[in-house]
């Protein structure tokens, strides 16, 4: 039987499921505590999500937006790793189920995320494409390159259209910059690596249920940044719901059909609860209620952050704090600072979220800002754009890497990872399957 071959030793241990945004923040925050602290993840790597929609286009490599969790952390003493997937939780006894042993823990601490959420519908969930793991965004990159190779074969525009038809769900940031990426993909690319294909072939559809697009930021922000998806050509659809789709045929809200092989979803996402909590401090939306020290509702000792955790203490957000970068590494943080405090028997503060704004990229010179006290948008809020990413990437050589690329990019309008690694990911039903018959500990 497999070991999971953790030191033993007389300090409480903090048991870490996740090596997202929350996750790694939480352990760097107790480094040189009393504490043993060990990380779960199955994947080795802490993935820099913000900039899947790049490698999903080809924009850059997948190795530039992962980083090794034991490089982060192989300063820390007090830290062990250990690729696991997690199955259960046993809360009378504190220890958890995994695939290599069982593993007990003082303290439990979720970080599990969140996964696309495609809202109870079978036949989307099937044939649509979610990103939010860096598997998707190679297989999404396969999969766009291959449609336009194919097309290639064909004569009869009536069987092309479908295959260059690419359909955006949700108008949030993802949708957004994926549209974006797209309208540059069909500007800088098609020209010149497949001039035989008439541009208006290719069309880009982005919908939106709600109103505007960003709807979470300023209505003047949401107004800018439609002008902007339209004057590169994004067909932007708002107010209309996706009601079906069989990978041939997408239904639309009012009654409209568009014909598509590439559904891209981003609509929505939903927390990843791990069996053995409580079952009413778990939420339909797969989100875990906390009080206001992040300890999950019901239990003493079994902390939840991040994506996961849903916390109604703040009257700026009624439904919850956002599940976004930067909650998961402000409750990280403090959540590490909370444990170092009782065990030295001193008071802990509640969480308390600093909002430090928003920024979305539509494409090249384009982007828009709502930070505090300030709205950017065009080529000043692109340089901060690209700015704050570049900091916020792990690593020295992924931020060389990826500014190295945007540079070339932007020069020569060009993008150099235009490469189908696996021939079979064409296959949107197999795609799929792989994908999402997963553990709840994806990044």
């Amino acid at each position: 039987m497999i070991q999971p071959n953790i030191p033993d030793t007389d300090l409480p241990r903090v048991v870490i499921v996740g090596g997202g945004f929350a996750g790694i923040n939480l352990a760097k925050a107790l480094k040189g505590a009393p504490l043993q602290v060990v990380l779960l993840d199955r994947n080795n790597y802490h993935l820099f999500q913000p900039l899947l929609y790049q490698v999903a286009t080809a924009g850059l490599e997948p190795d530039s937006i992962a980083f090794p969790l034991r490089g982060i952390f192989k300063r820390q003493k007090n830290f062990v790793f250990r690729m696991a997937e997690v199955k259960h939780i046993n809360r009378e006894q504190n220890t958890l189920e995994t695939n290599i042993g069982d593993i007990r823990y003082n303290y439990l601490v979720l970080s599990t995320g969140s996964n696309t959420n495609f809202f109870g519908n079978k036949l989307i969930e099937e044939h649509a494409i979610g990103m939010k793991s860096l598997i998707e965004a190679v297989q999404i990159r396969n999969y766009v390159l291959k449609q336009f190779e194919e097309s290639l074969l064909l004569k009869n525009e009536a069987d092309i259209r479908p295959k260059l038809n690419f359909v955006m769900v949700g108008g949030g940031p993802t949708g957004v910059e994926l549209a974006g990426a797209f309208a540059e993909l069909r500007k800088y690319i098609l020209p010149k690596d497949y001039p035989e294909l008439p541009l208006h072939l290719m069309n880009i559809y982005l919908v939106e249920a709600g109103p505007r697009v960003l709807a979470g930021m300023s209505e003047e922000t949401s107004r800018k940044t439609l002008a902007s998806l339209e004057h590169i050509g994004v067909k932007v659809l708002l107010n209309i719901a996706v009601k079906d789709y069989d990978g041939q045929k997408l239904l639309l809200s009012n009654g409209d059909v568009i014909e598509s092989q590439s559904l891209l979803w981003s609509a929505g996402v939903k927390g990843m609860a791990l069996p053995g909590l409580p079952e009413d401090s778990v939420l339909p939306n797969g989100r875990v209620n906390v009080n206001d020290r992040n300890l999950v509702n019901g239990t003493s000792n079994i902390y939840a952050i991040g994506d996961i955790a849903q916390m109604l203490n703040d009257e700026r957000f009624p439904k919850g704090y956002p599940m976004v970068a930067q909650v998961a590494i402000q409750q990280g943080k403090l959540l590490g600072k909370n444990l170092k405090a009782g065990l030295e028997q001193k008071s802990t503060k509640p969480f308390k979220y600093k909002d430090l704004g928003s920024l979305a990229t539509i494409g090249r010179n384009r982007a828009v800002a709502d930070l505090p006290g300030i709205r950017l948008s065009g080529y000043i809020a692109w340089i901060v754009w690209m700015i704050v990413h570049l900091l916020s990437l792990l690593g020295f050589r992924n931020k060389l890497v990826v500014l190295i690329n945007w540079c070339y990019r932007y020069f020569t309008y060009d993008r150099g990872t235009r490469i189908i690694i696996k021939r079979g990911a064409a296959n949107i039903v197999k795609l799929r399957q792989s994908v999402y018959a997963v553990d709840p500990l994806t990044p």
